[in-house]
């Protein structure tokens, strides 16, 4: 399944959602044109971290943990931004119109804050680096189905050689896509639970777990009923 949509409108423009894939693209631009020693220097590497050390790929921002953050906004190819980006459009409006937009920001970036701690904390020792957006989109899809479990979501359906979209509630599409995180991070586990490269389940993982906390901290769930009920009040006073 691919999301393609949602069917659920915004009452706000979301101008940090924009901002942050313009952020996101105009970064991954900048990595086609850096040579890749030095642009593997601001990806994450759990090792240097855990060490307070910077040698794995020297030259990086300074102090180390700085690279949580430029890790966020680099991508490993184009498959990898373009599905990330989808994701973050499809979700984040609505997450950044319930929350506002300062407070989506700082949402946004704890949850990828929270998605490299879990990524360090399942292989501290790791030397491979982790880039992308996944683990903070991932605190975004968990936000978003802790306020609209209920959305339709407009997906793209296999069904063997037949294509087809159908409208299917949020809580499936997205329990989905944590279940399979899930289970993928088992089965790595079955090998030694050790990162070889690829997919950074247990960053994903930690920030949807942290995006459903942060929901839930910061009020959200009674923000998204008000959202849901403002129309109904303005349609009564003006009946009556």
């Amino acid at each position: 399944m691919i999301p393609l949509r949602d069917e659920n409108p915004t009452r706000t423009t979301p101008f940090v959602t924009i901002a942050l894939i313009a952020a996101n693209v105009a970064a991954f631009l900048l990595q086609l044109g850096t040579e890749r020693g030095r642009m593997l220097a601001f990806a994450l590497v759990p090792y240097d971290l855990t060490s307070g050390t910077d040698v794995v790929f020297p030259g990086g921002p300074q102090p180390v943990f700085l690279t949580i953050f430029t890790s966020m906004f680099m991508h490993a190819n184009i498959l990898h931004i373009a599905g990330n980006m989808l994701y973050l459009w499809i979700f984040g409006n609505n997450v950044e119109d319930t929350l506002g937009h300062f407070r989506f920001l700082l949402f946004y970036l704890a949850c990828g804050v929270a998605a490299a701690a879990a990524q360090i904390v399942m292989d501290p020792a790791s030397q491979v680096p982790m880039m992308g957006a996944s683990g903070a989109i991932g605190g975004v899809l968990g936000g978003y189905l802790m306020l609209f479990p209920g959305a339709n979501i407009v997906t793209l359906v296999f069904l063997g050689f037949f294509i087809t979209t159908a409208n299917i509630p949020a809580i499936f599409v997205l329990g989905i896509w944590i279940l399979t995180q899930v289970v993928s991070l088992q089965y790595m586990a079955g090998y030694g639970g050790h990162m070889q490269g690829g997919v950074a389940y247990a960053a994903h993982i930690g920030g949807f777990l942290a995006g459903v906390i942060l929901i839930l901290l910061l009020g959200g769930r009674g923000r998204a009923r008000r959202r849901r009920a403002r129309p109904l009040q303005l349609r009564r006073l003006y009946d009556g």
